[in-house]
């Protein structure tokens, strides 16, 4: 070969790696992070939903599926406003709109800048909660109190319209314990319960108080002497457990305290309580609980579990509902959808609200006297029944109110633009307490199938890209893309209380290895199958009914349930 010849082909060589162009012309993949989705696809499959309804006259339970837990309501003329638990996930505490109590809009969350909400370094189930909501008619102002568990501890935000945008956290610093909620009474004076603990010593594991406080609208802080005004919980002789969500109502002239009691598992229930005086004595009832599943039996079908942390709300027409948390387990006590939201219409007996008769199993088809179904003012969405959620990734720089955060986001390592979702590694990963660069939707049946197209060229063996299903640190479930002995594959891991194992691996042939791909996770109980295609139509299976239990609440503990959604790692 001649000198000129070969110095014609170095100048080629360099061209083509300073171009990153291949020597046959066509254009390579740029060796990065960064992981592209372009649309994620939730779809709902459960049996129970399969029966049709009145959708006029008739509703389905739960109103709100999936892990909205602690719900609390109010309302303003016919507007409807309700809000949940969000723990550790940004942003925090989802806020809907409804205006017949069944057809929800989420219009925001309370707490999203992260001014409001600092949530580095907290355990995923400390974070929010049981957050209450509450309108003064006095001053027209909406007010939501709640605990930053192993944070900032009891505070309260306010706001003129729900819609606009909530305060920066007022903190209480005299107000203990957890699950505040703020009562104003018909005279303009306002007042303060919670859970905490009582007076002395525990006599008990689970001996807690409901303590009240005096409130000043006018400085947003409470004053005066706080009281217990319920110790133990309806007979403290039977050493009740953890009394707690408190909330205060006056109905005809009587004061009503309503908590749940008995834990937030299987043994949970509703109690109640009465007095003519605001600051009691109260007596409980004496058909407490008001409302429990504990006492039905464990075999029966379709069980609904777990039921209490109850609200009441009246209709504009003298009606009275109640909203509150029960799960839905697929077998034993086992689930992975956390706690979900559902509605009973109230019924009143001898001056007691009864949200359930003793016995009884909670229905998931109700049709309440004189209700029917009222859209006017709201763009409903689909929180119930078998219903298909997706995201095509069409605002750029802005992502639907369903998707969350693992704690608050202190990098920018998202973006969308041209219709896609982009990743690029965080400073923390999925197994670590940080924020991943990570981005869920909620898990919200039972049975389910999860879709999405990504494109992800890995470096090393130590990245990856693809699909999570995260429970908490220790409990999770990848499915994704990485390197494996110098070949790029598609693998599954399973990480069960720490401990990582590899279920079932895809070696990608060389030719495929650019080429974006579709993943796809289908949920049936306690079993998910995961597979992959390149077009949409031949799917391959790389691990066919993983035991997922690892991801039900009763395996991982905490309080939240289970979140799937795209990650990128490094």
């Amino acid at each position: 070969m001649t000198t000129q010849k070969i110095c014609f082909s170095l100048i080629i060589i360099l061209f083509t790696i300073a171009t990153g162009l291949n020597i046959t012309g066509c254009q390579s993949i740029p060796q990065t992070n960064e992981a592209i989705f372009d649309f994620f696809e939730y779809q709902g499959e459960d049996v129970i939903f399969e029966t049709p309804i009145d959708s006029i006259y008739e509703y389905r339970n739960p109103i709100v599926c999936g892990f909205y837990p602690d719900p609390s309501i109010c309302r303003k003329g016919e507007d409807y406003y309700m809000i949940h638990s969000s723990f550790s996930y940004y942003p925090g505490i989802p806020i809907l709109h409804s205006r017949d109590l069944v057809h929800w809009e989420q219009i925001g969350h309370v707490l999203d800048r992260p001014s409001q909400l600092k949530l580095d370094n907290i355990r995923l189930s400390g974070g929010i909660y049981a957050p209450a909501i509450s309108y003064n008619p006095a001053n027209d102002t909406f007010y939501v109190v709640t605990t930053c568990v192993d944070g900032i501890g009891n505070f309260v935000v306010k706001t003129k319209d729900p819609q606009q945008g909530w305060s920066d956290p007022i903190l209480l610093p005299e107000v203990g314990g957890i699950d505040p909620s703020l009562f104003f009474d018909e005279d303009g004076k306002a007042y303060l319960v919670h859970n905490d603990a009582p007076i002395g010593i525990p006599e008990y594991d689970g001996h807690r108080a409901i303590w009240i406080h005096n409130y000043d609208p006018g400085i947003d802080q409470t004053f005066g002497k706080k009281q217990v005004i319920v110790d133990g919980g309806v007979d403290k002789s039977k050493h009740p457990v953890w009394i707690e969500g408190p909330h205060l109502y006056k109905i005809k002239g009587k004061y009503y305290l309503m908590a749940a009691e008995g834990g937030t598992s299987v043994n949970h229930s509703e109690v109640i309580f009465t007095s003519d005086h605001v600051k009691g004595p109260y007596r409980p009832v004496s058909n407490n609980p008001i409302l429990t599943q504990r006492d039905l039996p464990e075999d029966r079908a379709n069980p609904i579990t777990c039921t209490g942390h109850a609200d009441l709300i009246e209709t504009p027409d003298g009606q009275w509902f109640a909203i509150f948390l029960a799960c839905r387990p697929y077998e034993g006590d086992l689930y992975h959808t956390g706690r979900e939201t559902f509605l009973l219409p109230v019924t009143w007996k001898k001056g007691t609200p009864v949200i359930m008769e003793k016995g009884k199993a909670i229905p998931t088809v109700v049709r309440p006297e004189n209700w029917k179904a009222d859209v006017a003012g709201i763009t409903p969405q689909t929180f119930t029944g078998n219903f298909i959620w997706r995201d095509d990734f069409n605002t750029d720089e802005k992502l639907a109110l369903e998707w969350l955060f693992i704690r608050t986001p202190r990098e920018n390592w998202w973006s969308i633009h041209e219709g896609k979702l982009h990743l690029t590694p965080a400073a923390f990963d999925i197994y670590t307490v940080g924020t991943p660069a990570f981005i869920g939707h909620r898990q919200q049946h039972t049975n389910f199938t999860v879709t999405t197209e990504m494109s992800f060229t890995p470096l090393n063996e130590q990245t990856f890209a693809g699909l999570v299903c995260y429970q908490n640190e220790k409990f999770n479930l990848i499915f994704g893309k990485t390197i494996r002995e110098g070949k790029q594959v598609i693998t599954v891991v399973r990480t069960d209380n720490g401990k990582q194992t590899t279920e079932g691996t895809f070696t990608l042939e060389d030719k495929r290895t650019d080429l974006p791909l579709y993943l796809r996770i289908t949920g049936r109980g306690g079993k998910y199958s995961f597979t992959l295609s390149f077009d949409k139509k031949k799917w391959q299976e790389v691990v066919n009914d993983l035991d997922a239990t690892i991801l039900s609440t009763h395996k991982a503990g905490g309080f939240t349930g289970t979140i799937i959604g795209m990650y990128t790692g490094k």
